[in-house]
């Protein structure tokens, strides 16, 4: 056991050595994050192009809710069910939607944010497209109005776990997959077949080095962007390290996988774009999959990044606790433990 401790100890030096003293890579996965974070909120923080976003409370049929008067015949507006009033009513305190409506309720009853902007304007739509669809001047339904107390999210604020979520994945992916198929190729893993370490010694010391240098880049990041930035964390920071390191370990176990047959690096890094960009874009990095697509959302299930994302918006944005990020959390040990296994058994040193 002592044995086996020292040699994963040897690689994981070994490993950071060779990571640390390329200041091109180290440079730039420093750098690149921090340019997406403040070009991206510089460029979004304006208002959005549509003129509000309803939040429709659909326990079932949400397709006809949603089309229905008169919330349906309101246009240039977004339209997003939810299950329940007390789902649609958390979003809309964070002014992540800008009014709800209850279309089963009699009298119809809508919810608004006193402080929010965009609220008033959706309350003029609502009650506007109410009188119109009458046709006699009056609403088809009497309306009940009710307020709610909220603080606006920022755009950067939901925006900055995704994008640290996306450095990260870059970060494990091709850090180890790219990096393992390279050693294949250039003769690294025969020459280590004819020492004393183990596929699963090999495979460990790679999983903890990148896994040091994700935790390490991804916390110089935060702290350098919210020193100017000032994110809004309502949750816990030490359950924000554990969402990382278990997100970490799920797209490095993911990365292992990938590369533990592959022996072309252009193959490798084809799969690995293949399954970077679509997760790039279907985890919830730049936008929110509210509202789109049905198969589009179940298929970011599957997705590692898409729980990591989830989690650590719902800690930093609305204050989660540790059993309400469980379910995101036992996903990505999943995940991790599957991969890894999977990995171990068909690795081949050449």
């Amino acid at each position: 056991m002592r044995r086996s401790l020292s040699r994963i100890w040897a690689i994981f030096k070994a490993r950071n050595y060779e990571f640390f003293r390329d200041r091109s890579s180290l440079g730039w996965s420093l750098l690149f994050p921090f340019l997406v974070v403040y070009g991206f909120s510089f460029a979004f923080s304006g208002d959005s192009q549509k003129l509000a976003k309803f939040a429709v409370v659909a326990p079932s049929d949400a397709e006809a809710l949603l089309k229905a008067p008169p919330v349906g015949g309101i246009p240039h507006v977004d339209r997003v069910a939810y299950p329940n009033v007390e789902a649609a009513l958390a979003k809309l305190r964070r002014h992540q939607v800008d009014i709800v409506v209850d279309p089963a309720s009699k009298p119809l009853r809508y919810w608004i944010s006193e402080s929010s902007p965009k609220g008033f304007i959706a309350e003029k739509l609502l009650r506007d497209a109410a009188i119109e669809h009458d046709g006699l001047g009056h609403a088809v339904l009497p309306l009940e109005r009710a307020a709610v107390e909220g603080r606006e999210i920022r755009y950067v604020d939901w925006l900055m776990p995704g994008l640290l979520g996306m450095n990260m994945m870059f970060a494990a992916l091709f850090g180890v997959g790219y990096v393992i198929v390279r050693y294949r190729k250039n003769g690294v893993l025969k020459r280590l077949k004819a020492t004393p370490v183990r596929p699963f010694e090999f495979l460990v010391a790679q999983v903890l080095s990148r896994l040091y240098v994700i935790v390490a880049t991804t916390a110089i990041v935060f702290v350098g962007t919210n020193f100017l930035l000032k994110f809004n964390v309502m949750g816990s920071y030490w359950l924000l390290l554990l969402i990382l390191v278990l997100g970490a370990l799920a797209l490095i176990s993911v990365g292992l996988l990938i590369a533990a047959r592959v022996k072309s690096e252009e193959l490798a890094g084809g799969v690995l774009n293949l399954l970077s960009w679509p997760m790039m874009f279907l985890s919830g990095v730049w936008f929110s999959l509210e509202g789109a697509n049905p198969i589009m959302r179940n298929l970011a299930k599957v997705l590692p990044l898409t729980h990591a994302n989830d989690a650590a918006r719902l800690v930093m944005n609305e204050g989660a606790t540790f059993v309400q990020v469980l379910p995101q959390l036992v996903t990505l040990a999943g995940i991790t433990v599957v991969c890894l296994a999977l990995g171990s058994w068909i690795f081949r040193w050449d």
